[in-house]
């Protein structure tokens, strides 16, 4: 009997051991805020590396664009750079151009197309759509240089000369399915019931589709002529494999250079587009706030 008292008292004092004293209330709210503040400060951290890591090349190029060395040694403030920039770099502006005559119109027509893709995938019902919308995957999931090699031998059987038009051709290719899948993201949260009412009112499909449709979708067709436009100004890896002579566009020519050393012309020239596109952006943020309010 005694045994199995002391059997029970331990049990007890186990359980009272093991058991937690209940937290009040204040205790639970001061570990709820610090937990809050670690992952605050985790957070901070993350973002601030993620933006370290993102803009600090950035600043180091717009640093030493203004410097008077060539070499990674400062040796004073200059804007010679600049000058050769402008007055000294006939190349430069030609691939420049180039780049710019290839980048806006493959984005005007990837843009077109993409557009009327979604659309039409959107609200008609056909055999192969959803064929369709698997294959506009693959030039973005595939590696640049099958699409590069693909092309190149594609416009070889088919006895196209390399030059200005089979990079607006690739650029097209590649541009199209971001263009397709952007407005078609944008389609998913269109509000049918303004077609059905345009067309109780007495609009036809074409009326509809430019007077209604577009306006409404007008965000996710200019995001994609945007990226469409960045994308195809920065492309080397397809643009190698499909030009020609005479169709330098300007990656290709900062290739070039690099066999001989990165000139600081590069530098001023990487400024200029910073600027230029912080200047595009902020005017394309404000008309995309000014459509959106006028809805």
């Amino acid at each position: 009997m005694k045994q199995s008292e002391s059997n029970s008292l331990y049990g007890q004092f186990i359980k009272r051991l093991g058991s937690k004293k209940p937290t009040s209330e204040p205790a639970r709210h001061a570990r709820r805020a610090y937990q809050t503040r670690v992952k605050a400060s985790l957070s901070n951290t993350v973002l601030g590396l993620s933006i370290a890591f993102l803009f600090v090349p950035l600043l180091v190029i717009v640093i030493y664009s203004f410097n008077s060395a060539k070499g990674m040694n400062w040796s004073g403030f200059s804007l010679g750079w600049y000058k050769k920039l402008i007055f000294s770099s006939d190349k430069l502006w030609n691939s420049f151009g180039n780049s710019l005559i290839i980048a806006f119109s493959a984005a005007a027509v990837s843009t077109i197309l993409g557009t009327l893709a979604a659309i039409g995938v959107n609200w008609y019902r056909f055999w192969g759509r959803a064929y369709i919308q698997t294959i506009s995957f693959l030039p973005m999931v595939l590696p640049e240089v099958i699409i590069g090699i693909s092309m190149l031998i594609f416009f070889s059987a088919i006895n196209v000369p390399l030059g200005m038009i089979t990079i607006f051709i690739a650029h097209t290719t590649f541009c199209l399915p971001f263009v397709f899948l952007l407005v078609l993201a944008r389609l998913d949260e269109f509000d049918f019931s303004i077609i059905e009412a345009a067309h109780d009112l007495g609009a036809t499909e074409r009326q509809t589709l430019f007077k209604v449709t577009i306006p409404a979708i007008m965000p996710g067709i200019l995001s994609g002529f945007m990226m469409s436009v960045t994308m195809s100004l920065e492309d080397f890896v397809i643009t190698f494999f499909v030009s020609g002579p005479g169709s330098t566009t300007l990656p290709l020519y900062v290739f070039s250079m690099v066999r001989y050393g990165i000139s600081p012309v590069i530098n001023a020239l990487s400024f200029v587009m910073i600027l230029g596109t912080m200047l595009i952006a902020f005017f394309l943020r404000n008309f995309l706030k000014n459509i959106a309010a006028a809805k």
